[in-house]
């Protein structure tokens, strides 16, 4: 077997036969999943804006008229009363917003009798290039296979150790009925085409071309055949009309521009743009591992075995994802990134607002990825104006709102018919925290001036959407806790409520973020006071019955106790208004809503254990952070490691990065924290790169005394600007650090 990368490279010693173990390729744009299957290679493709169909107006027109019937009730706690009018009154017109859907299957038949003896399928993931090697009546065939942002295609090198000795048929299908078109429209280059939702939705098209080296192409009904080729490159090309006025022309033109290029050029170009992302972070955590493959690997893991390279692995797969699935100008990663095999996807693969999108881009900032996050910037501009209308029609207030989903035009209405997730007006606001994070690790002015206005919008809706509780206190009405439901003294179970305690600590942090926004670049003084007054009046975190945090004004018991959503705990991750140091009792109750949580089950979903893994971090648990680390990986997760709900959703990939690397530095209440949750079997180990509020860059080396198990570490803090850090120790001291930019401050905790 060659060697492999343990760090760096998911390899395996057979071909996917699931898409589960597939490999995943994508510019941010196109996707792949690429099977390594030796005679009968299949790559399901898709193009990051291939939906469903065009735009609509969703917003319910009974919404506002009904309004305070359904505020009137739920204080008089008819609560069944009130589902039922929300139900009939508030959801979308028509539900569903639209969905994502495949763009099809490119395939490549080896023309040429006989049995393949199988080698190897790999990922490197410091190329982001695929490969497969086998070997076929004696003839060692390789296929090397790449996802290019700068020359926007998808390129498969297919080569052989025998002259003239590649004879293969090229072709693209797999959407049923669903496309208009897959003909050759020249020797050498395939036209896939057709439309999403009817001649008024969206057109897409793929253009396939095969430039065959010692040999010739030719078309064969619907494909492209290479025969007696010493090697042959594929570009694949995909283009819709929600970018593009003539699609087709430019998938077209895409794979000629390719074609002048040779594949070492293509290949060269393709690393250097991805390398100026991947390689600014690392992560070290100690020796090499068994050098199994990786489903092996992952086995060995799953039944106790160390593997802290695995880990690594893991962290580095989820860089690659999002450098693959999120880049300036696609849009953001939606459920599933941007791979996605069904018509009719899970949950529609869009953009779940109430923790999923959000939970993609939670690691971006930290792991110094931070422009990958402006795809999600730009869904926000396009939720805007779609947010007002359903703000104004729907409630009858000023700025703009969204509620648990969003698709690629922005829609803002309620979707599905589903009391528990439904009426949920919090994910716009969600969404805008984004942008204050943006600039607390940039420090970035500018952007922050060009984005203050969303940030204010998105407060507005909440100056007039909110209403006085029987306590005097402001809170939102009607609303759910994300997912979940309630049971009252009474014994009656509901969704809808008055203030559940996420919604409460999403709007402190937004009216926080737009005060502090506006105190930075000295304007809106007017504004800023009329929030306070208003974030004076928000309920804050409280400790209910059982000694943990309560998820509902009322302190209700969970109709499921174990529930996958631990949403009352925002304020610990990824909020800030609770933490070890600021407020010590309400981090002990946040670590009994944990324990309650996963007594009952919790964790028992890819994203929900990655935020666990957060959670336990900000709590300066290791041992709990190592035990969820190996739980999201033992249970939750592929052979292609894939994050599994199940099925396949990536947020937990990426929540779990962000899980991981809050172990490693935190950031938070103005704090630099080093290792404030290192478990045990990471006893020694380093990073570079990663990122931390306030414009640092620290890269950090640590290894544990043997004799009092003392961590020891030495750090380099690098800084964008000027400026004074508080560096808190482990025995909760703070050294001020005053660090200029350019100049590395040294620290140590060595005695």
């Amino acid at each position: 077997m060659p060697y492999f990368n343990d760090r760096n490279t998911l390899w395996y010693d057979s071909p996917a036969e699931d898409w589960n173990c597939a490999l995943p390729v994508g510019n941010g744009r196109i996707g792949g999943m690429v099977f390594g299957q030796p005679t009968s290679e299949k790559i399901m493709l898709n193009e990051d804006s291939i939906f469903s169909g065009g735009p609509r107006k969703r917003n319910n027109p009974s919404a506002l008229q009904n309004l305070q019937k359904v505020r009137d009730l739920l204080f008089d706690e008819k609560i069944e009363e009130a589902e039922a009018i929300v139900l009939d009154a508030f959801c979308g017109t028509p539900v569903n917003e639209r969905h994502y859907m495949p763009l099809g299957d490119l395939s490549i038949t080896h023309l040429d009798g006989g049995d393949a003896e199988y080698k190897t399928r790999s990922l490197d993931l410091e190329t982001a290039v695929s490969n497969c090697s086998f070997t076929l009546n004696g003839k060692i065939i390789c296929r090397d296979v790449f996802c290019s942002e700068p020359d926007g295609v998808l390129a498969v090198w297919i080569r052989c150790d025998v002259p003239k000795g590649i004879n293969i048929r090229i072709g693209i299908d797999g959407r049923d009925d669903y496309f208009d078109d897959n003909s050759p429209v020249s020797d050498d280059t395939l036209l896939f085409h057709g439309y999403c939702g009817g001649a008024d939705g969206i057109g897409f098209a793929a253009a396939v071309k095969a430039v065959a080296k010692g040999g010739n192409a030719s078309p064969y009904g619907s494909f492209i055949e290479c025969r007696g080729c010493d090697e042959v490159m594929i570009l694949i090309s995909a283009r819709t009309t929600y970018r593009c006025s003539d699609h087709k022309a430019k998938a077209l033109e895409d794979v000629e521009k390719a074609a002048a290029k040779s594949f070492d050029e293509l290949l060269q170009r393709h690393i250097n743009d991805y390398k100026r992302y991947y390689s600014r972070a690392q992560l070290c955590l100690g020796k090499d591992s068994n050098g199994l493959p990786t489903d092996k690997r992952l086995e060995a893991f799953r039944d106790g075995g160390k593997d802290n390279p695995l880990i690594e692995l893991y962290w580095n797969y989820s860089r690659y994802l999002l450098i693959a699935s999120s880049r300036e100008g696609t849009l953001p990663a939606n459920l599933q990134g941007i791979w996605n095999k069904d018509m009719w996807p899970a949950w529609g693969c869009r953009f779940t607002i109430n923790i999923n999108t959000e939970m993609n881009y939670w690691s971006a900032e930290t792991c110094n990825l931070s422009e990958l996050t402006y795809p999600l910037y730009d869904l926000i501009e396009r939720m805007r104006p779609n947010g007002r209308m359903t703000a104004k029609e729907m409630y009858g207030c000023g700025g703009f709102v969204a509620h648990h989903n969003t698709d690629l035009w922005g829609d803002t209405a309620p979707q599905d018919l589903w009391m528990p997730g439904t009426q949920w007006p919090m994910g716009a606001a969600w969404l805008c925290l984004h942008i204050w994070e943006h600039y607390k690790f940039t420090l970035d002015r500018d952007f922050l001036a060009e984005k203050y206005d969303t940030l204010k919008e998105a407060a507005q809706f909440f100056a007039d959407f909110l209403i006085e509780d029987k306590q005097g206190r402001l809170v939102t009405c009607p609303s759910v806790s994300p997912e979940n439901s309630y049971i009252t003294q009474s014994g009656t179970r509901g969704s809808l409520c008055i203030g559940p305690s996420m919604d409460s600590e999403i709007i402190y942090e937004l009216f926080t973020a737009v005060i502090e926004s506006a105190r930075i670049l000295g304007k809106d003084s007017d504004n800023s006071e009329m929030l306070r007054s208003i974030r004076d009046k928000l309920p804050r975190p409280e400790i209910g019955k059982y000694g943990q945090i309560k998820e509902w004004a009322i302190d209700y018991d969970e109709v499921e106790p174990g529930h996958r959503h631990i949403s009352q705990l925002f304020a610990l991750y990824p909020g800030e208004m609770i933490t070890m140091h600021g407020t010590p009792e309400l981090a002990s109750a946040a670590r009994a809503t944990l324990e309650r949580r996963l007594a009952h089950g919790g964790g028992h979903t890819g994203w929900s254990r990655a935020w666990i893994i957060n959670f336990w971090a900000r709590l300066f648990d290791g041992e709990k952070v190592g035990e969820n680390v190996r739980a999201l990986l033992s249970h939750s997760t592929a052979d292609n490691l894939f994050d599994m709900h199940p099925p396949f959703q990536i947020d937990g990939n990426f929540g779990g990065a962000a899980g991981i690397t809050e172990a490693l530095i935190q950031s938070t209440g103005h704090e630099l924290i080093l290792l404030p949750a290192l478990p045990k079997e990471w006893d020694s180990g380093s990073f570079k790169g990663l990122r931390a509020r306030g414009g640092l860059t620290v890269d950090c080396e640590w290894k544990t005394d043997s004799l009092n198990g003392e961590v020891l570490y030495t750090a380099s803090i690098n800084a964008d600007k000027d400026c004074t850090v508080n560096h808190r120790l482990a025995d909760g001291s703070i050294i001020r650090l005053h660090i200029k930019a350019g100049e590395p401050c040294s620290v140590t905790n060595y005695k």
